[in-house]
């Protein structure tokens, strides 16, 4: 925000008060100060200057010698080749050693032979442009024969020896300037060759002795547009040249142009964060300044006159989402007349970093800077119906916006419209079907306020990135939009731009509550550390906007980012001065501090993955969709449904993942690319699935991933990490049965995992197809855990027991079942077959050689069995086997061997 000085003194008169000074406080006081710029720093020694005569250059045929009175007594002497000055004109000098913008020094010298104390300069030489800042200075230049320079010099269009009267086409002949007169139009005696006429002129570049084109039927000098003539032909006849004065009131020769176009402005810009969306405005930084200072905030009440005619007459407003518009204002102003702003107003505009345009559109962006509330004025007469309709865009509709581009809209977006067709991007940008333009007689200006959020997405998808969608994006007041119409149209009315028709459409969708803090001195004062006075408590919220009723503080408007008691600590401490805090030293005690359940967990698992030679990796939650092409993933997984990043840094890095198995192989991958011989990898990485509710937010589960691969790495390696981060959790019953329709794992090395009815993940070797996708001949595999499942499957924290006081009793068993049967089911069985005194059961062989059946396995198990209170008998041990031994048999088919 780049607020002019100049400015800012209308609202709160700051003496004497330098830059360095409101640079530092206003930061100290929270509105961080990023550059302050002095305008006239580029512009030195250039002063308004009269010119009291005029001689041609003896070795030229275009230069002047002028005598310029600068105000210093003795006129100074310049030579310039400029064509639109004259005796009397008022100009801007650059003198001996001055400086222009550009870094331009200009000093004395020799032109031709002659001497030339400065320069005379034109708007574009000290910064500025006819067109936007200075309307009035644009130059009409009279095609001057005497200056023609053919083309094809074989093939003249003007014969070398033309003289006054000669014909040049139909009613157009040569003419001499015999006699010039100045003033806002010249009028030129010119000689015919041999009839004399009077003729007036807004061309400013003929002197006595030049010849022109006069068109003797229309009593009119021509141009080089009248002639059809190029600029290469007449190469000194040019719209561009010195800036006469003449009509600026109160310039003198003297006066320092720096003070005459508004450079002597000095302008601050400002780092606005995002909850202050208030300070984006001149009246916003005028009460930060006000509180600052300790001085008087000047505000102005818009006094409107209006002109007897009613707005219902005209206008009707429909709002069909108060969510997105919980409030659209508008005035109607008839009779509009199109011209250039006033000088003050486009300095202002200049200063602040915004180009003038026309008086009305200069109206919508001065209200913009002074109060924050972005407008836009509509061409009423391209509002077809006289209905303004506030709603989302409709399926296939189009704009094309003010920058002449065509938009397709979407029906997310919010637009301003009439009863057929969108006329605005709401927020965003006006459209070019409604356009303020010379021959606008009807304008409405709105003042609306539209949802933060609905902007910014707008604009984003758009591309495009405006002023007003930078205001709006942060949440603007909704009850500025009154004050900003009515300034709007007071303004029409002072630069007499119009007829401000009587009445305000002013339609409110949403009603907002000022919000309202209880003011607790102690509890601001413990806050902060300070002893700070209740009374200047108040003073501080009062100074700023606030309100106060006994304890009650009401929140202003504009202020959105005060919510809590923590947030009138800020205001205090902010203006009590953060300086003024006092520095004490920690007392030593701190509260007890510690990990969450779900913290503890989390570091129980990494340290338990640390213990198996596992190292930590952390890698992007943002994927390229080809990752799931890459993981064999089938098209129609429910896994594809990835949420889209709007602004991704490229396609590889387009979606949230949500599964974490492309990230561990492509760092395996990149491992094994290395030439690393063996990795062993973990991450604890979250993934990312869209809520159903429709709120475009993402549930987040995190889930284990271990990835490893070399030569002592195999299906059962993995597994037992698996199993020892299991039983370091303390999760019991659990289990491990054969997964063959997971398309990423090799469907023979792949199991589900789970505890009890619970499915924790998946651990396995990667299928060799998907490996050899990753561009990898090597045998890969990896686990795939749910955090979620493994917390809630965990186990209550462990009771010390006793070491056993009785001895143990072992037992082996050798059974024959079908190979089909998994060793898991045999160890689920014989557990379960146990009457209690089992405490291990461990394998320790599996044969299928000679004296087995085919299609059998022999299984052997060792069993150790304990009673607590008592040492066992060999009955009681043998009872135990024969029951397990039983249950095998009847379930699974397992015979004793």
């Amino acid at each position: 925000m780049k607020l002019s000085r100049k400015w800012l003194n209308e609202f709160v008169d700051l003496g004497s008060v330098g830059d360095r000074e409101f640079a530092e406080a206003m930061t100290l006081s929270g509105s961080k100060v990023e550059v302050t710029e002095v305008l006239n720093d580029s512009l030195k020694n250039v002063v308004a200057g009269r010119i009291v005569s005029m001689e041609r250059h003896p070795d030229s045929d275009h230069m002047w010698i002028c005598q310029i009175d600068v105000g210093e007594g003795e006129p100074t002497q310049i030579v310039t080749g400029a064509w639109n000055i004259h005796e009397g004109d008022l100009v801007p000098v650059a003198k001996h050693k001055s400086l222009l913008p550009g870094g331009v020094k200009i000093e004395k010298g020799k032109l031709r032979g002659v001497v030339s104390n400065g320069m005379l300069c034109s708007l574009k030489e000290l910064g500025l442009t006819a067109e936007h800042d200075y309307p009035e200075a644009v130059i009409t230049p009279a095609a001057l024969l005497n200056d023609y320079k053919p083309l094809n010099p074989e093939k003249p269009s003007i014969p070398s020896d033309i003289v006054p009267g000669t014909p040049i086409f139909g009613s157009v002949k040569a003419a001499r300037a015999v006699k010039v007169d100045c003033g806002s139009v010249f009028t030129v005696t010119c000689d015919c060759g041999g009839e004399t006429v009077s003729v007036t002129t807004p061309c400013s570049n003929i002197h006595v002795g030049d010849l022109v084109a006069l068109n003797t039927q229309s009593q009119h000098i021509c141009t080089l547009e009248d002639l059809h003539a190029q600029q290469a032909e007449f190469p000194h006849c040019i719209p561009d040249g010195i800036w006469v004065l003449n009509d600026l009131d109160d310039v003198k020769p003297g006066d320092d142009m720096a003070v005459v176009i508004g450079a002597d402005d000095h302008v601050v810009e400002f780092e606005i964060t995002p909850n202050r969306p208030d300070c984006l405005s001149v009246i916003g930084l005028a009460r930060e300044a006000s509180a600052t200072f300790g001085k008087e905030l000047h505000l102005h009440t818009p006094e409107i006159q209006g002109c007897g005619d009613s707005i219902a007459n005209y206008v009707d407003i429909e709002i069909e989402d108060g969510d997105l518009c919980p409030r659209y204002t508008a005035r109607l102003v008839k009779n509009v007349k199109i011209q250039p702003s006033p000088a003050w107003m486009r300095e202002r505009l200049r200063n602040s970093g915004v180009r003038p345009i026309n008086n009305i559109v200069d109206i919508t962006n001065y209200v913009m800077l002074e109060y924050g509330q972005p407008m836009h004025a509509f061409d009423f007469s391209c509002v077809d119906g006289g209905t303004i309709v506030v709603r989302t865009a409709r399926p296939g509709e189009t704009i094309q916006t003010l920058d002449g581009n065509v938009r397709e809209l979407t029906e997310s977006m919010l637009c301003i419209c009439d009863q057929d067709k969108p006329v605005c991007v709401a927020g965003v940008m006006g459209g070019a079907n409604s356009e303020i333009i010379g021959d606008t007689a009807m304008v409405l200006f709105e003042s609306a306020n539209f949802n933060g959020a609905s902007v910014r997405r707008t604009a984003t998808a758009l591309n495009m990135r405006t002023e007003a969608s930078a205001r709006y994006e942060k949440g603007l007041d909704p009850m500025n939009t009154m004050k900003a119409v009515q300034r709007a149209c007071e303004l029409v009315e002072l630069l007499g731009a119009g007829e401000v028709v009587d009445g305000v459409m002013d339609v409110i969708a949403r009603d907002s509550n000022p919000v309202t803090v209880e003011l607790e001195p102690e509890k601001v004062n413990a806050l902060l550390g300070t002893d700070v006075p209740e009374a200047e408590m108040r003073r501080i919220l009062l100074s700023l906007g606030f309100t106060l009723e006994g304890n009650t503080i009401f929140v202003p408007s504009w202020r959105s980012d005060v919510e809590h008691n923590a947030d009138i600590a800020e205001e205090v401490a902010r203006f009590y001065g953060y300086n003024n805090i006092p520095n004490t030293l920690s007392s030593g005690i701190n509260p007890r501090r510690g990990f969450s359940p779900i913290q503890k967990a989390e570091n129980s698992i990494g340290a338990l993955c640390r213990s198996a030679g596992y190292n930590e990796i952390i890698t992007y939650s943002f994927i390229s969709p080809t990752y799931y092409d890459k993981i064999d993933l089938p098209k129609d997984s429910p896994l594809r449904t990835s949420m889209r990043i709007l602004n991704p840094l490229g396609e590889d890095t387009s979606i949230m993942r949500t599964t974490t198995l492309p990230s561990m192989l492509e760092i395996l991958t990149r491992n094994y690319n290395y030439r690393n011989k063996s990795a062993r990898f973990y991450e604890l990485g979250r993934t990312y699935f869209a809520k159903q509710d429709g709120s475009g937010m993402a549930d987040e589960p995190k889930v284990l991933s271990l990835g490893a691969y070399g030569p002592e790495m195999d299906f059962f390696t993995i597994k037992g990490a698996v199993e020892t981060v299991l039983e370091g959790l303390r999760i019991s019953d659990v289990r491990f049965t054969a997964e063959r329709e997971n398309p990423s794992y090799h469907p023979g090395r792949c199991a589900k995992v789970y505890a009890g009815e619970t499915l924790l993940g998946v651990v396995g070797q990667i299928h060799p197809h998907v490996a050899a996708n990753y561009g990898v001949d090597c045998e890969l595999y990896a686990a795939e855990l749910s955090f979620d499942a493994l917390y809630a499957s965990m186990g209550a924290r462990p009771v010390y027991q006793p070491l056993p006081k009785f001895p143990a009793v072992t037992r082996d068993i050798a059974v024959v079942c079908d190979r089909t049967v998994p060793v898991a089911d045999l160890e689920a069985c014989i557990r379960k077959g146990a009457k209690g005194l089992l405490k291990e059961v461990a394998l320790f062989d599996i044969y299928t050689g000679t004296g087995i059946p085919a299609g059998k396995k022999s299984v052997a198990f060792n069993l150790t069995l304990r009673a607590d209170d008592r040492s066992l008998t060999a009955e009681e041990a043998d009872a135990d086997v024969k029951s397990i031994l039983e249950l095998l048999e009847s379930q699974l088919g397992a015979v004793l061997r």
